[in-house]
């Protein structure tokens, strides 16, 4: 990380000789792409670290022809020579979700999703003008076989986990009758593929758009879709369907024709299904098969999420033997299945977890019972032993980012995840009282306090369970210094 630090400020100096007043990593999401924002005295920009030499070819590419259509995506100041580094307009980092987490479902955030819906048909259909696809990185055009192979992906790591019996054959057919249905479309255009609130920058209370390297051409209904009914964002009906009316008001006015809205509709409901059903396949792979505690969690909202729109949206075309299967998907039963066990407010369990100083040894167990987990932090990079962490705690931000970002801690707790919640659900069916968890690390001020505080927020999030939390190192110095 070092090294890109430094080849990062040498790539600023050769566009700016200005000098840098700041320059923060900026969190991953779910990509290789590592972001930087850079500041100077007169402004900020981003700069961009990515060894995809193809991915950033993309993105630099779709950048300058769709700004050149008028679209509000980022200037690009500045490239390497090897394309690795690019410096890019700085747009701010409040994106839509965070302003719809912020205010809530009010007005001035149903103005932002409007606006950003406007934006979104003048990039997808004045963006499309003259655009050569050639340059998109999986294929050109989201056809049938893309759609196929989403279909599969949630057959294999949702469906075919909940063991229910199903003709095969008949799947499949309906799988190939969907997909047929959806591809032909009356409208394709570009297809930003990610369009959801995280990827909508809000500036000067106008919508920017980052993160489309993956476009392609595809249906206007995809990106839609997506944005309305991204989980996270929980929009009420009445939104989707005003918003949705919006948009296609937009769509017209910018090909200066009507649509048949009853069709667009129906296959956009063909979509919004794609998109429910690539949420349960990413939901089970993350969660079933690598185990992952959040998407396990998140699975139960998804499935009922799924099962509003089974009993209040048409589609548009029958599919026997998927429509059976998808019906006894969201039943309360298979539903309940993913659910956790949940502490009530007579639930006698509290578990008491501790941060602590190997020096100063392991905190003792207040029940009288002795045992409980005792996590050694150790094996993980410690941010103590560099300078600016060293006066910090696993409380502070550039702790937090360093831990999650830089070192093995996300795939560390999610294995305590794993131990921790069979301890707990257990305690609670039997009435025990008392669990302690212990993370210990040699100073007891930054991975160990990150780790305890995580724990608590994933217990207290996913079984509603009394914590008693405690950092003893810090605890101790805070009674000395008062």
């Amino acid at each position: 990380m070092t090294n890109i630090i430094e080849d990062i400020r040498k790539s600023f100096e050769t566009y700016d000789p200005s000098p840098i007043t700041g320059l923060d990593k900026i969190p991953q999401s779910g990509s290789n792409r590592i972001y930087f924002r850079i500041h100077t005295a007169e402004k900020s920009y981003i700069a961009t670290y990515n060894d995809n030499v193809r991915e950033n070819r993309t993105f630099i590419y779709f950048s300058r022809h769709f700004r050149s259509r008028g679209c509000p995506v980022p200037e690009i100041y500045w490239i390497s020579e090897n394309y690795t580094i690019y410096i890019q307009q700085d747009f701010g980092d409040i994106s839509l979700l965070n302003e719809l987490e912020k205010h809530g479902h009010n007005d001035h955030v149903y103005g932002l999703f409007k606006k950003s819906l406007q934006e979104l048909a003048k990039l997808q259909i004045m963006g499309d003008d003259s655009l050569d696809y050639t340059w998109s990185i999986t294929s050109r055009e989201f056809g049938k076989q893309a759609i196929l192979s989403d279909l599969l992906y949630f057959k294999y790591y949702f469906l075919d986990t909940l063991q229910i019996p199903y003709d095969k054959e008949k799947l499949i057919d309906d799988f190939e009758a969907l997909s047929t249905y959806l591809t032909h479309v009356d409208h394709k255009y570009f297809m930003f593929r990610d369009f959801q609130s995280r990827n909508i920058l809000i500036r000067d209370q106008q919508a920017h758009f980052i993160d489309f390297q993956g476009g392609m051409k595809g249906a206007l209904q995809y990106d839609v879709a997506s944005m309305l009914w991204q989980a996270k964002a929980e929009l009420p009906d009445d939104w989707k369907n005003s918003l949705l009316e919006h948009y296609m008001d937009n769509v017209e006015e910018l090909l200066n024709k009507k649509i048949d809205r009853v069709r667009f509709v129906s296959q956009y409901n063909g979509y919004v299904l794609i998109r429910l059903l690539q949420v349960l396949g990413a939901y089970g792979f993350r969660g079933l098969f690598e185990r992952k505690a959040h998407f396990l969690t998140s699975i139960p909202l998804a499935l009922r999420n799924f099962k509003w729109f089974l009993h209040n949206k048409q589609v548009g075309i029958v599919m026997p033997e998927f429509e059976r299967l998808l019906g006894l998907m969201v039943e309360e039963e298979v539903i309940h299945r993913f659910e956790p066990l949940r502490a009530t407010e007579n639930t006698p369990l509290v578990v008491h977890i501790n941060s602590f100083s190997y020096r100063k040894g392991i905190p003792t167990d207040p029940s009288g019972n002795g045992g409980g987990f005792v996590f050694d932090c150790r094996g993980i990079l410690n941010p103590g032993r560099m300078t600016e962490f060293k006066p910090l705690t696993g409380r502070d931000k550039p702790v937090k980012d360093f831990l999650e970002q830089q070192t093995r801690m996300p795939e560390f707790l999610n294995g305590i995840y794993n131990i921790v919640d069979i301890a707990v659900e257990d305690y609670i069916k039997r009435d025990f009282e008392s669990l302690s968890v212990n993370f210990g690390c040699t100073g007891g001020q930054h991975r160990s306090v990150y780790a305890a505080d995580a724990l608590a927020r994933h217990l207290r999030n996913k079984f509603h369970v009394k914590i008693d939390l405690h950092h003893v190192e810090q605890e101790a110095k805070n009674w000395v210094n008062t």
